[in-house]
């Protein structure tokens, strides 16, 4: 079975692939990841159109059985908060529309599920992904990271 994990953003939005099952050891086996980038020039809109192109491309390339993605979390900047709900509507659109199963974890839980605290910083969940995937680097930018991590976290919840 495979997992896209998705941590969501209209600027940059990271993602991760990982294959369980099929004798595959541990927690799975890393398939891909990185991240997808969105002109800051560009309007709301025009980012949000390739954010969902660029989604169905990856779950083309995949066939992953579940989208695992990163919840909504409430930021000081109420506009902030807003924009990333329309990222994660044009994911879950994708999602829907190829019939994958969907999970949604807080922020909080996926660091929680990964490294053990709800607290910890990126460099902890990037390198405690590394450490579960048996990866001789943990992945980079932090973004595709976190990507990973969405995954796992449906992967260990389940």
């Amino acid at each position: 079975m495979r997992v896209l994990g998705v941590d969501p953003g209209t600027a940059i939005t990271g993602y991760g692939v990982i294959e369980t099952g099929n004798g595959t050891p541990g927690m799975g086996r890393l398939v891909e990841c990185g991240v997808l980038r969105f002109g800051r020039n560009n309007s709301l809109p025009h980012r949000l159109a390739e954010l969902h192109h660029e989604i169905a491309l990856l779950i083309r390339r995949h066939q992953p059985a579940v989208l695992a993605l990163e919840d909504a979390f409430y930021h000081k900047n109420v506009r902030t908060t807003l924009v990333l709900g329309h990222a994660r509507g044009v994911i879950l659109l994708a999602a829907q529309q190829a019939e994958l199963d969907i999970a949604q974890y807080a922020p909080a839980m996926i660091k929680k599920t990964v490294v053990g605290a709800g607290g910890a910083p990126k460099s902890q969940v990037a390198a405690m992904v590394a450490r579960l995937l048996h990866l001789k680097h943990a992945p980079k930018p932090a973004d595709a990271a976190d990507g990973v991590a969405v995954a796992l976290t449906y992967i260990i919840r389940s």
